[in-house]
């Protein structure tokens, strides 16, 4: 007897029930829903992992069924799309992964949940004799149905090609048998080896039903006049027509008229023309005629003539940006000047723009206001946890439950050629076994090749270089090369402290207001209270928990307004406590003292930036180095090059020469439970060991940051604004910067600007002098790289680095 795996899982799932269809595992299905609680358990299905439970109804007529109106066993399946039509009903394209027993059945929330045991049973080996003779059998079953001319070769193709018993037996049933309680019986056995039986069984029973059925109607034929047969073809042909609802004849009048009438290249007239004519060809009811109206019902919702005109008045288009959006002003510009050339030359081909970011700085909603900005259709294509490249370029159409890709479909939803798509969350693509999407986009994104972009499903060549495709991403490390390369990347950093400011004036507060019925006049949160907001109670790049906050302080005044009948309330930074609670964020301050071996560096995070204080102590020893705070290989590289630097210096900086002999190093970074990593702590490292080893106090109120080389040079490094921003925050004044920054500065946000002195140092010996310098001594205003003396490197009248400050945008 074959050895079987078999694999069972309990779990929970919303349940659709479905009319005369039966779902198998690992075949793709298809279908349509229009009742409410089927409505309801697929939104419930996509809001959660997109599993349901797909079962079949005992009684077709029934309209709310029970759990006794249906078979006891159903297929757990996955949602992998869903379309919404005009007739308010859902067509559903979802994929089985096991067998599932009903245990369970109660109603919540307006729609059914079933508690099933999901059961998949797996050959340990390979097919032994036995089983290879009744997947044979089974074959031959299925080539003698095919000579019936019920079935198309095509499926016979396929089911030579699968190896696996199981799912031999579940794809032949699906495609093969006629009635859905025959189907169900299949669906019952767990047993592959005896699925195979009973499918044979099935196949063959039917099969001489229709032979049968056949050799009846020739006879009656043959016993009937030319005349009295071609009036019981035709009554017969109306019959069947009128019971279906179908009349092909007409369906074929119908489709050769849109043909015809749509602007569509030639190519692609003579290829749907084809298709019209092997439909007229297929019988009433078969499956190929319903794969060919799919498909051409698909095809001719194609907007091939369809367009919108684009706004050009770049003025206005800058006052709908402006309007929607406070700051993103590289974004702005790029659109603008995207219109002006689109004025010069109308033929102008789209660049496609990738905006990457930290989550919530608006890189989903400034796509769709620059869709508003040009008067364009938006829609979004979510790319997040796509793994499989058919949901890109389409299934071919010979497949069951086949459906055009992603691209396709939002063509055919917003109904123009030319609409504004937006590829959100295009890092978070994977790949697996079913192939690589992030290669599918390939095409779609290089401007050469996206006229000719071909969907599997449709099978010819359709023109996207009219669309204007937007990408956003949160990062750039998880996305190939090759398709960075076909993008103009545009980075979107973190927002400072006035642009929040600026944005929960003008945005959020309105929208939450307007969202919670609140008047604006009766309604008013002070300026210094969603500063206390922004500084103490969230800690993000964009704007999503201050939203939330300020959404909290809505609802609660809300609650007073009704409870209370309050006129007006007026919420204060005093009163965000008793709404909010207590503070949730303690922000980094600098140390009011000078302390030895304690420097502030600078870090940028995913949240924005970071003051990061650095740590050296100094113990007699044997030249131990000691690492703490969770640093990475970088920090670890950056301490032991700032130890060598110090030893090829020592005597110029006043540190014993032999301290790599006698004296352990033990340096720390606070917070070690957050990782730590990059070359931009390079300078603070070494300015901290240099502090305990020569027993200075650091200053603690200046800051810096840049990557440090052996030879003492000091590179430039990334995350200006941000870093800046921390620093200043935290109360810093006097920020040494690298001198190859200096072009940065103009980036940095004007508040910082204007209010902190920047020094630029191109050199270990610069920031080492500012460090150890006196609070009081006088800046210098020109740029300098003055020489260390070996005796007197730290003395304070030595001249000062280069130094900015304050620095102002002119």
């Amino acid at each position: 007897m074959p050895k079987y795996i078999e694999k069972a899982d309990i779990m929970t799932l919303p349940v659709i029930p479905l009319r005369g269809v039966v779902a198998f595992p690992s075949i793709p299905v298809s279908f349509e829903i229009d009742r409410d609680i089927s409505k309801a358990a697929c939104n419930a299905a996509e809001e959660g992992d997109a599993r349901v439970l797909l079962v079949t109804q005992t009684d077709i007529d029934c309209e709310h069924p029970k759990r006794s109106d249906v078979y006891r066993i159903g297929c757990a399946a996955r949602i992998k799309q869903t379309l919404r039509t005009p007739e308010d009903t859902i067509r559903v394209i979802a994929e089985g992964f096991a067998r599932a027993e009903i245990t369970g059945w109660r109603e919540n929330n307006g729609y059914i949940v079933a508690d099933v045991m999901a059961k998949n049973f797996e050959l340990n080996e390979e097919p032994d004799v036995k089983i290879e003779a009744a997947m044979r059998a089974l074959i031959s079953s299925l080539e003698r149905r095919v000579e019936s001319g019920r079935v198309s070769r095509d499926v016979l193709t396929t089911a030579k090609t699968i190896r696996s018993p199981g799912i031999l037996c579940d794809f032949i049933a699906s495609g093969v048998l006629l009635r859905y309680q025959n189907k169900q019986l299949v669906l019952d056995e767990f047993d592959p080896v005896r699925r195979l039986a009973l499918t044979a069984k099935l196949i063959e029973g039917e099969t001489e039903l229709i032979e049968t059925e056949a050799m009846i109607h020739g006879r009656v034929r043959a016993s009937l006049s030319e005349a009295q047969r071609e009036h019981y073809l035709r009554e017969q042909l109306r019959v069947i027509r009128e019971e279906l609802g179908d009349d092909i004849e007409d369906d074929v009048e119908e489709y050769q008229k849109k043909i015809k009438k749509i602007a569509m290249p030639e190519e692609v007239r003579k290829k749907l023309l084809k298709e019209v004519a092997r439909l007229q060809q297929t019988q009433i009811g078969s499956p190929e005629a319903t794969l060919l109206r799919n498909y051409l019902d698909t095809c001719l919702e194609l907007p091939f003539d369809r367009q919108t005109a684009d706004r050009v008045d770049i003025a206005v288009a800058e006052k709908i940006l402006n309007e929607d959006h406070d700051g993103l002003k590289e974004v702005k510009e790029r659109i603008l000047e995207y219109l002006a050339v689109k004025q010069l030359s109308p033929t102008l081909r789209h660049q496609i723009i990738c905006l990457v970011g930290p989550p919530g700085t608006g890189k989903t909603s400034i796509a769709m206001s620059i869709a508003r900005a040009l008067k364009r259709k938006y829609v979004r294509v979510s790319l997040g946890g796509i793994r499989d490249e058919a949901d890109i370029r389409g299934h071919r159409k010979t497949y069951i439950g086949a459906m055009p890709g992603r691209i396709i479909n939002a063509l055919i939803q917003v109904k123009v050629k030319n609409p504004l798509i937006l590829l959100d969350e295009i890092d978070k693509l994977t790949r697996d076994a079913h192939g690589d999407p992030a290669s599918a986009l390939l095409e779609v994104l290089d401007a050469e090749q996206n006229k000719n972009f071909r969907d599997h499903y449709i099978e010819f060549p359709f023109d996207l270089s009219n669309c204007m495709f937007i990408c956003t991403a949160n990062t750039l490390e998880t996305i190939p090369k090759p398709l960075i390369d076909r993008m103009e990347i545009i980075e979107l950093s973190a927002y400072t402290r006035s642009e929040k400011l600026s944005i929960a004036k003008n945005h959020l507060i309105p929208k939450q207001c307007k969202r919670h019925g609140l008047d604006r006049r009766r309604f008013i949160i002070r300026e210094e209270a969603i500063l206390e907001i922004i500084d103490y109670y969230t800690r993000e790049a964009g704007v999503r928990n201050l939203e939330r906050e300020i959404a909290s302080l809505c609802r609660k005044a809300a609650r007073e307004i009704v409870t209370q009948n309050k006129k007006s309330i007026i919420i204060k930074a005093e009163d965000i406590k008793s709404y909010l609670g207590g503070r949730k964020i303690i922000p980094e301050h600098i140390s009011p003292v000078d302390e030895v071996g304690v420097v502030n560096g600078m870090a940028y995070t995913e949240t924005g930036g970071d003051l990061l204080k650095i740590e050296a102590v100094v113990m007699d020893g044997t030249g131990k180095l000691e690492l703490t705070g969770s640093l990475g290989d970088v920090m670890k590289e950056s301490a032991k090059l700032a130890i060598s630097y110090i030893r090829a210096h020592a005597k110029s900086l006043g540190v014993d020469p032999d301290f790599y002999k006698n004296k352990d190093i033990h340096l720390h970074v606070p917070e070690g439970a957050v990782p730590k990593d990059g070359p931009s702590a390079g300078v603070a490292i070494l300015c901290a060991i240099t502090s305990a080893l020569t027993g200075r106090p650091a200053r603690s109120d200046i800051s810096m940051t840049g990557e440090l080389t052996l030879t003492g040079n000091v590179l430039p490094i990334g995350g200006l604004k941000e870093k800046t921003s921390a620093a200043y925050a935290a109360g810093v004044r006097r920020i040494l910067i690298p001198k190859d920054n200096e072009a940065d500065l103009e980036k940095i946000d004007g508040v910082v600007r204007n209010g902190a002195q920047f020094v630029l140092m191109s050199s270990a010996s610069d920031a080492l002098k500012e460090v150890f310098a006196q609070r009081n001594r006088p800046l210098m205003m020109h740029i300098t790289t003055p020489e260390l003396p070996r005796t007197q490197a730290l003395a304070d009248d030595i001249p000062s680095a280069p130094v900015r400050a304050p620095y102002k945008n002119a």
